[in-house]
């Protein structure tokens, strides 16, 4: 067998160089892929628990309020609009661009501050306990 050359040692150096940085390239992709792949299901779990829980938003309107329940693509919705003459309330469901319920009620009188947080609560509670029964 002829002796190595000295270039011959270099390249085959070189050679096994590139190919450990490869593999090692290689072995790091692997591990992203990985790794983002479990990010993406911990996302998904994250998102699927929080797709279930129902995500509640009041809002005071003047003299009434305004509640808006979420839970994925359900929406619960219902305003209490005071003025000195009347109250209105609006309730509404929807699923996703779908309204399953949409109906509103005139009183001859303003509601007082406790009966506007009474129907408030009663309508929260409502939506809850229909949830927990499905």
């Amino acid at each position: 067998m002829p002796p190595r050359s000295p270039s011959s040692a270099i390249l085959t150096q070189a050679f096994s160089s590139d190919y450990l940085l490869i593999v090692l390239g290689f072995t790091l992709f692997l591990s992203a892929i990985g790794l983002a792949e479990r990010t993406a299901q911990a996302a998904d779990a994250g998102s699927s628990a929080a797709a279930s829980e129902l995500q509640i938003e009041i809002v005071k309107i003047g003299l009434g309020k305004e509640v808006v329940i979420t839970q994925g693509h359900k929406e619960w919705f219902m305003r209490v609009e005071v003025t000195p003459e009347n109250s209105v309330v609006v309730r509404q469901e929807k699923e996703g661009e779908r309204y399953l319920l949409d109906e509103s009620e005139m009183h001859d009188r303003a509601m007082t501050p406790a009966e506007v947080e009474t129907a408030i609560t009663d309508f929260i509670n409502s939506v809850k306990t229909r949830q927990k029964v499905k």
